[in-house]
């Protein structure tokens, strides 16, 4: 089979379109015909040599296809449409899955989007719930609010907490985008200072939870907006990952929580645990169409260098997705 490797660390040039070994999969997992993956911002940071914890030599951690093999006892059948993360290798052909890990396709789902659910979906469900602690009716920040996990969190907040969501975006595309959504606040980072609107928007309190993608840069800003006794999740470094001067009293004096995360380096068991409550609580709204993922494009799997530049270049607005199968076999060979 083919899949996407590294031919070593560097930039988009670097990825390859070339033979691998067909993966086999071991007591109590998938062998997945993949039809679709999608590009996350760790597949860019694995094929820069940036990340140690993944040491597959196919790029990929999120995949939607039909069920070619299962090895032991599942609740999962050949043929069946799932989607979920993968220990690495869901650029290619086929990968392994773990069968606790796996999610039944809605009906109402293409494969396309199906595979821009399972990593932004699962993250931005355990920052808001699992580790923000997301309340009825409180108020959330969400950074990046047009990325892949901001447009997942928007919609989630709404619909599960009834939430007030204030985001911030660099162009009025994207900010339109997150108010089709369901967020009430919008803020143009580039043309607003955003601590001084969130504070206008809630009476000089702040914010109950943050979702922060960019680190450093909105350290000051960030400690600005959140009020006293409030949780702020770091999800993403986009601005950086040193801050030169942290007056750790200011954290101290107003009871902030500051938890940082990643998913892809979570155990098996973590995964599957949040796999399994993420469907229990969300399943029915995809199946109503109150929740839905958003994908911005797809690229033939062979031009996955082409999806990497256009993920470096801050262009989507949702998720960007790579066509392995389509069912004409056309990107096969």
């Amino acid at each position: 089979m083919k899949g996407i490797i590294v031919k070593k660390p560097g930039g988009p040039n670097q990825l390859d379109w070339a033979q691998v070994p067909m993966p086999e999969p071991k007591e109590g997992e998938l062998l997945i015909r993949v039809h679709a993956a999608a590009v996350n911002r760790t597949d860019l940071l694995t094929r820069e040599g940036k990340l140690g914890y993944l040491t597959h030599p196919v790029l990929g951690i999120e995949i939607a296809g039909t069920v070619a093999e299962v090895n032991g006892e599942s609740s999962f059948s050949k043929g069946d449409r799932v989607m979920g993360l993968v220990n690495g290798g869901g650029y290619a052909e086929y990968a392994v899955m773990p069968a606790d890990r796996a999610m039944k396709i809605p009906d109402s789902l293409s494969f396309e989007q199906a595979a821009a659910i399972p990593e932004v979906f699962l993250t931005a469900y355990q920052t808001l719930f699992w580790i923000g602690k997301l309340q009825e009716h409180e108020t959330v920040l969400i950074h990046a609010g047009a990325s892949g996990v901001g447009t997942a969190a928007i919609q989630l907040a709404k619909q599960l907490s009834h939430a007030k969501v204030i985001v911030t975006a660099g162009s009025t595309r994207k900010l339109d985008i997150c108010k089709e959504l369901g967020a009430d606040v919008l803020i143009n980072y580039k043309e607003q200072s955003f601590d001084e609107e969130i504070l206008k928007a809630t009476n000089g309190t702040g914010v109950d939870l943050i979702l922060d993608f960019v680190g450093a840069d909105y350290w000051e800003k960030n400690l600005a907006s959140i009020k006293t006794g409030g949780r702020w999740v770091l999800i993403g470094i986009l601005g950086g990952s040193e801050v030169k001067q942290v007056d750790l009293l200011s954290l101290m004096s107003k009871c902030i929580q500051l938890t940082g995360t990643l998913l892809t380096p979570r155990s098996d068991e973590y995964k599957a645990q949040l796999t399994h409550d993420f469907i229990k609580s969300v399943d029915a709204y995809f199946e109503r169409g109150e929740v839905r993922p958003i994908m911005d494009t797809a690229f033939p799997i062979e031009m996955a260098a082409k999806a990497h530049e256009y993920m470096e270049e801050n262009r989507n607005i949702g998720k960007i997705i790579l066509e392995v199968y389509n069912g004409a076999e056309q990107f096969l060979s």
